[in-house]
């Protein structure tokens, strides 16, 4: 279906060079990696967002070499990019539609064969219960993903690239992408599919195509690659399959939210973090943990609820945050899960970019002292193996996740008593995760308390001391490692929509999978 020959991309210095790879109809083909390998780059070359400096394409045997999106697409090749490509002003069903608008007359839209036509696009990926009139803008990170992969399935469809496209998605929202991965399969449509989940690799693809610095170092069949020997392709070396977090001396209340609601999608929640703690909180997309952590930082306002954090000494004070710069000042950092519209400057160098949240440390008199931005700078470039050329590098250049990771890490530069991680390991490769828990083990063993939102269970079950539950904008249960089980975590996920308002707090069976991280002998699995 698609053939590439010798592909290569030049910028200051090469990104890609000299990638052959084939596409067969039917066909799923696993592209890994980590950030920036060059995943995202071929990508975009092959759906024409980005001209290549060397090499060709074929599709279906004839000569490919889209000008622009608008062209792959009308030959249909489709990608679903990790960065949404949606217009937050308009409608979803207009956002669906946005090329092919359904007319009556002359110049009108057909607004019923609009809203029919996307309540058909929508019920593919699970998006029955939202109104296609809802303004893309109102929904949460997570089902504006489902709306552009939606969006990319409506029409002819020759060859499918998913780029990370359940790094926002919860187990049953990846269910039914998966069924629709095999419905496009079925009809023989060749699909490039990025993860940085290697599970997932295993349930969708065929092959595996495995890039490191910009070359193409492996090809092989899905069932001849193990987990490990995809990381050590991906990362040129054995990270291992444990990380230690070290021992940590849970401490008393650190941080404390009382009776936090706004509207219906945040309801009465409570709860507390000890100092020390590692505090997760998981629930299905839309069950108001991003409004969550949105309230405490002063990002939205609250209808109601109180901020306690504890001040030297250990006593806890009620703190009123009523804007973000309120919360820093108060000791409370937030990585967001949309980084580029709400956690980065894109066009402005990294320096710039993780000084943002500690100017005081880096200027004399209001003015920025270039010597300690760039000394800061480089201190959490190489604390966070952060791939680029130099610190005065835009962000803009960077990879996604490389991007992630200077949100990271200009919080880490700073001495805050709460961390609030906001879906933060997305779109971030396997051997990065690992440094990333490892600085959250660190920042815990100094006595911070953090919280951490995470769409994916395991991560949860893994890294917590304690995981919350939040459904339907309340949070309906809070487990103790010892006492959680993924059955019960999944069952407090679903409680809020079915009429069930009581805490589910009942011991269930322990997780022997996962042991207690807070032992100086613990350690978590990749597995």
């Amino acid at each position: 279906m698609l053939t590439i020959h010798g592909i290569g991309k030049t910028y200051v210095e090469p990104v890609l060079m000299d990638v052959s790879l084939h596409l067969r109809p039917g066909e799923a083909l696993a592209l890994t990696g980590e950030n920036g390998a060059g995943k995202s780059t071929l990508s975009k070359i092959i759906s024409g967002l980005v001209t290549p400096t060397t090499g060709s394409m074929q599709l279906a045997g004839a000569a490919y070499a889209p000008a622009s999106r608008s062209d792959a697409e009308a030959l249909g090749v489709r990608m679903v990019m990790q960065e949404l490509n949606l217009l937050p002003t308009l409608s979803v069903a207009e956002n669906l539609f946005l090329n092919r608008l359904p007319q009556r007359g002359l110049g009108w839209i057909d607004r019923a064969k609009l809203r029919e036509d996307a309540h058909h696009a929508m019920a593919q990926v699970g998006l029955d219960a939202i109104d296609p009139d809802t303004l893309v803008g109102e929904l949460g990170i997570g089902h504006q993903q489902m709306v552009e992969i939606a969006r990319n399935l409506i029409g002819d469809c020759r060859v499918l690239i998913l780029d990370e496209p359940t790094a926002m998605l919860t187990a049953r929202e990846v269910d039914l992408l998966f069924e629709q991965v095999d419905r496009l399969k079925a009809r023989g449509v060749a699909l490039v599919y990025i993860s940085h989940r290697l599970e997932e690799l295993a349930r969708v693809a065929e092959r595996a195509a495995i890039l490191r610095d910009g070359r193409l170092v492996h090809v092989d069949a899905m069932h001849n690659l193990s987990s490990d020997k995809i990381v050590t392709l991906m990362v040129g070396r054995d990270i291992g399959e444990r990380i230690d977090l070290g021992e940590r001396r849970i401490g008393t209340t650190a941080f404390k939210v009382q009776g936090m609601t706004r509207g219906h999608a945040v309801r009465d929640v409570s709860f507390e973090v000890k100092a020390g703690e590692i505090f997760g909180i998981s629930g299905l997309i839309g069950a108001g943990r991003t409004e969550l952590m949105r309230l405490i930082y002063g990002a939205d306002r609250a209808d109601s609820g109180e901020v306690f954090v504890a001040r030297h000494g250990g006593t806890l004070a009620k703190v009123n945050v009523k804007s973000p710069s309120d919360a820093v000042n108060q000791g409370i950092a937030l990585i967001t899960e949309d980084r580029k519209g709400e956690g980065l400057l894109l066009p402005q160098p990294i320096a710039a970019n993780i000084s943002l949240g500690n100017i005081g440390a880096v200027s004399r008199h209001g003015v920025v002292d270039a010597k300690r931005e760039n000394a800061l700078a480089q201190k959490q470039i190489t604390a966070m193996r952060i791939r680029t050329s130099s610190a005065a590098q835009p962000v803009s250049e960077l990879s996604g996740g490389n991007q992630q990771k200077v949100v990271i890490g200009r919080w880490l530069a700073r001495d805050c008593t709460v961390l609030l991680f906001d879906e933060p390991t997305r779109g971030i490769d396997v051997g990065a995760k690992f440094d990333i828990y490892a600085l959250m083990g660190a920042q815990a063993r100094e006595g911070r308390a953090l919280v951490v939102v995470s769409s994916d269970l395991r991560e949860l079950m893994l890294i917590c001391d304690r995981i919350g539950v939040m459904s339907a904008g309340r949070m309906t249960g809070v487990f103790e490692r010892d006492n959680w089980s993924q059955d019960a975590l999944l069952a407090a996920a679903f409680a809020g929509y079915a009429g069930r308002d009581k805490i589910l707090s009942e011991p269930a069976e322990p997780d022997t999978h996962v042991p207690d991280t807070r032992k100086p002998d613990a350690h978590i699995t990749e597995h």
